[in-house]
């Protein structure tokens, strides 16, 4: 899934974006609406002839440059504002118009409770790029979402109350369970075939996502279909929690500029005794014991530490998603930031001045990760809610193929 850019294009000029005219779009409904705020007329079959089953389109071949429908997902987390919009393919949807901002929605809430008036400001600047993307893209379909932010500050829904209003785009509080399945519905394809169980976990700004897949009782019910081992076969969710800690919440706790050996412990015992209890509950270091276990991290913070370890001038997102680490490989990198004071995180073009403070919050929850489950090796996913939420979008439709991608394997 090539995708164009995660920032505003550059070689566009930026266009003021207007609301909406009449109603808010509702995007997330499942009837698509005129622009008026009006639902449009459901197509109804002509005599005769049913419904296509998922996967099918009727006949056509659905090509990466075929002018088919639009769609889209939008993102709004504690610390990103994030759009993407796609078109139907042949291994699964082509990325037309992507966006990312770090509008830091999420910033204060852990110590007021609620969204402050110049992150709220922030964040509908970034969702009026977002509402003229879908306006001129055509966007047939889309599914809005709101996170963590918006589900714990009092002011949440008051503000997106006030984005319906100004901006004219309609957002939907996805609930946590929701959002753990679609971050693991966008990253699926990335799951070792071989393993036995898999870690995905989402660190996030304001919460984090764990959730365990037994993937060899796919593989066992794919293969007492036919005889034979089929492509595709999902793996199971054995149990998920949300972790009500995230970069921005933990950074704003501990401290994210000097960062010192001692506060980084501090950070990381706080994470570990949030995941205890889940550990504790499902037992999945003994479960998990003589099998085949990799962990799949889909954030901002796995992303950068596989930049840094690969030493990128420049972030590459090709480079980065799919690519596997060894869990070596990556506490070296995060020891290595340790080190660094804040002004030397900032000049590492993978992190910037935008995540500087955020960047050893983010490493403490993985390292936190890392010391409660033993495993080799970690693969890093550029990729999660929004791509789940493009696939789920598709296989709605019955457009979705979601056919495999050679995709480069680590050495042996």
């Amino acid at each position: 899934m090539p995708e164009l850019t995660d920032d505003e294009c550059p070689s566009a000029p930026p266009r003021e974006a207007k609301p909406f005219p009449g109603k808010a779009r509702d995007w997330n409904s499942d009837r698509p609406t005129a622009m008026n705020g009006r639902p449009e007329p459901r197509k109804e079959l002509q005599p005769g002839k049913k419904a296509l089953p998922p996967g099918k389109t009727g006949g056509r071949r659905i090509h990466p440059n075929d002018r088919g429908p639009i769609y889209g997902a939008l993102d709004l987390g504690t610390n990103n504002c994030r759009l993407l919009l796609a078109r139907p393919s042949r291994r699964g949807f082509r990325v037309v118009d992507a966006f990312s901002r770090i509008i830091r929605l999420g910033e204060g809430v852990s110590q007021t409770g609620r969204l402050s008036d110049a992150a709220m400001r922030r964040t509908i600047d970034a969702l009026r790029v977002c509402a003229a993307k879908l306006g001129r893209n055509g966007v047939e379909r889309a599914r809005c979402v709101a996170t963590e932010a918006c589900r714990v500050a009092s002011n949440g829904r008051e503000f997106l109350h006030r984005v319906e209003r100004e901006v004219g785009l309609k957002l939907e509080v996805l609930d946590r369970e929701t959002e753990a399945a679609l971050a693991v519905s966008g990253c699926a394809s990335l799951i070792d075939a071989r393993a036995d169980y898999v870690l995905v976990f989402d660190i996030g700004g304001g919460s984090s996502e764990l959730i365990w897949l037994d993937a060899s009782s796919a593989r066992i019910s794919a293969a007492s279909q036919d005889g034979a081992r089929r492509n595709g076969a999902k793996p199971d969710i054995k149990a998920w929690t949300s972790l009500p800690v995230g970069v921005v919440t933990l950074a704003e706790r501990f401290g994210g500029h000097h960062v010192t050996p001692e506060s980084f412990e501090e950070m990381v015992a706080h994470v570990l005794s949030l995941i205890h209890p889940f550990e504790a509950l499902h037992g999945f270091n003994a479960m998990a014991n003589g099998g085949t276990v990799h962990l799949l991290g889909t954030s901002g913070t796995v992303t950068t530490v596989a930049g840094i370890h690969l030493g990128l001038k420049r972030y590459d997102r090709q480079r980065v998603d799919g690519c596997w680490l060894d869990i070596d490989e990556i506490q070296s990198v995060v020891y290595g930031l340790l080190s660094r004071t804040y002004e030397q995180r900032v000049a590492e073009p993978c992190i910037g001045h935008e995540r500087a403070d955020l960047v050893l919050a983010g490493c403490a929850i993985l390292e936190a990760i890392l010391r409660t489950w033993s495993a080799e090796r970690l693969r890093v996913a550029d990729r999660g809610l929004r791509e789940g939420i493009l696939a789920t979008l598709m296989s709605e439709d019955g457009v979705y193929r979601a056919g495999r991608r050679r995709r480069r394997q680590r050495p042996e």
